[in-house]
């Protein structure tokens, strides 16, 4: 078997329909935990690829975390969708080669663990790469690989603190606020999918595989990309954020609350036109700038107006005119028309769990939509047949029948 050969895989049945995605054919073995790093995985079984979680015997500690269902963590449902299970304690001797057995067929590894743990546990990039030059090794870190801070653990909130995303949620001259929804994880899970995809696509033209680091670090900044700009002649403390003046923004109405946004010239004359407040056509209202500046004479007339309807009145009164929503609670999004038109929730069925519905994937992929979407696993559900398979790739290797790395 030449170099670009692939090692026999065995097909494993799952809720899978025929259909390919873009990463058809792709295995990863995703060895995270917590939100960023296994999410990112979810995102590339959205893709088509074969992901296989490997937990150790205690499980995912997200399987831990506080929820209302009796049987399982909501938040690792969420996380962990469209995945295999298997349980591999990687301190064990004959565990640790059954890993070292499926690296040999994976395309893509996805781990978090500190900078300083891979290597004494066998499984840094070089020590897999040694095996499967192929191999796509992703590293999710708190800090990056790098500096005084790499060993230290990171987490999504720690990173909100650090980073001034906290400090500017607050009010001016206020508390720090925290964002609530794991925004630095999911945006780091999307720098996981984006990476990974990106050195699949990239292995292709020089058959080699290559490391990716992800931090969470890398992901808050990168979500402020439009903040961390300071020009040499300006002084340190100058306004950085994005909110445009009292005017964009979530307002009370007779029911309810409604965010608005009003930034361009046809959108604040349909909200002057469509309020009745047409006195504030004005020329001293006419830019952004200059409305954020008024705020305080504008806003309370605004409100006086919302006041006459509800939130969802406005919403329709204001229609494609006014960029607008009334304030709803997510529970409304499992029966929201336009999420039923996107196909972006369905009934999954769980051993544990039953039947819930959730969310289904993150892209719409019009030649290859790639398999229908499965429920996340129960601790170890696939492992017999995992572990028979890296017994059976362990042996032919032993036996020559395979060599030491994929395709």
């Amino acid at each position: 078997m030449d170099s670009h050969q692939t090692p026999h895989k065995t097909p494993h049945k799952t809720p899978e329909t025929n259909r390919i995605g873009p990463l058809s054919g792709v295995r990863v073995l995703d060895l995270s935990a917590y939100i960023a790093g296994p999410y990112g995985c979810s995102l590339l079984a959205d893709q088509g690829a074969e992901v296989i979680k490997i937990e150790p015997p205690v499980g995912d500690n997200l399987r831990k975390y506080p929820s209302t269902l009796a049987t399982e963590s909501r938040a690792f449902l969420g996380v962990n969708r469209s995945k295999l299970g298997v349980v591999l304690d990687l301190k064990d001797t004959q565990d640790l080669a059954r890993l070292l057995a499926l690296v040999r067929s994976a395309d893509v590894l996805v781990h978090n663990f500190r900078p300083s743990v891979p290597e004494r546990l066998g499984i840094a990039y070089d020590q897999l790469r040694a095996i499967n030059p192929r191999l796509i090794y992703c590293a999710v870190t708190g800090f990056g690989d790098a500096g005084p801070l790499k060993d230290k653990a990171g987490y999504d909130q720690v990173l909100q603190t650090m980073t001034g995303m906290c400090t500017l949620q607050g009010p001016a001259s206020g508390a720090p606020e925290i964002l609530y929804g794991s925004v630095v994880d999911y945006y780091a899970a999307s720098l996981v999918a984006g990476g990974v995809s990106s050195a699949l696509y990239e292995r292709e033209k020089s058959g080699e595989g290559q490391y990716v680091g992800v931090s969470l670090l890398r992901s808050a900044l990168t979500m402020q990309s439009a903040r961390l700009v300071w020009a040499d002649s300006e002084p340190r403390e100058v306004g950085r954020d994005m909110r445009s003046g009292g005017i964009t923004g979530i307002h009370p109405t007779r029911e309810g609350y409604i965010y608005i946004s009003a930034n361009t010239v046809h959108f604040w004359q349909a909200l002057c036109e469509k309020t009745g407040l047409t006195d504030l056509l004005d020329e001293r209202y006419d830019s952004v700038r200059k409305r954020a500046q008024h705020q305080t004479e504008i806003v309370p007339k605004l409100r006086q107006a919302l006041a006459t309807r509800t939130a969802l009145e406005w919403e329709a009164h204001f229609g494609e005119d006014v960029p607008c929503s009334a304030a709803r609670s997510v529970e409304d999004m499992f029966d929201f028309p336009q999420v039923l038109a996107e196909d972006m929730v369905q009934r999954f069925d769980h051993p544990v769990v039953g039947s819930y519905r959730g969310f289904t994937r993150g892209w719409a992929f019009g030649r290859t939509p790639g398999p229908e979407p499965f429920a996340a696993p129960v601790l170890d559900q696939h492992g017999d047949e995992l572990r028979a398979e890296a017994d059976r790739l362990g042996r032919d290797r032993e036996t020559g029948q395979i060599k030491e790395f994929n395709r």
